[in-house]
């Protein structure tokens, strides 16, 4: 759940709030206790190493190829003409 922060709050102690932000926190910002924006992290780094994601795909199920493609064409439309 997202934490509430003033826009005050916001201004005074935006160093504090840039580590958390690092660490994945989300604010909701308000100003006179109206929320006008919301703070997210770009991203969130997860690191895997080889030898586990190698490990994950080894126990994975296999492919039926012809069966996914069919899948995609029925549900993907690849007409070559720009949408009006």
């Amino acid at each position: 759940m997202a934490r509430e922060l003033t826009q005050r709050e916001l201004r005074n102690e935006s160093g504090e709030i840039m580590r958390r932000l690092d660490e994945g926190e989300t604010f909701v910002v308000t100003r006179n206790g109206v929320p006008v924006a919301e703070l997210t992290p770009l991203r969130r780094r997860r690191f895997v190493a080889a030898e586990a994601a190698v490990a994950m795909f080894r126990s994975a199920p296999s492919v039926d190829y012809d069966r996914f493609r069919a899948d995609l064409d029925r549900v993907v439309v690849q007409d070559p003409e720009p949408r009006g």
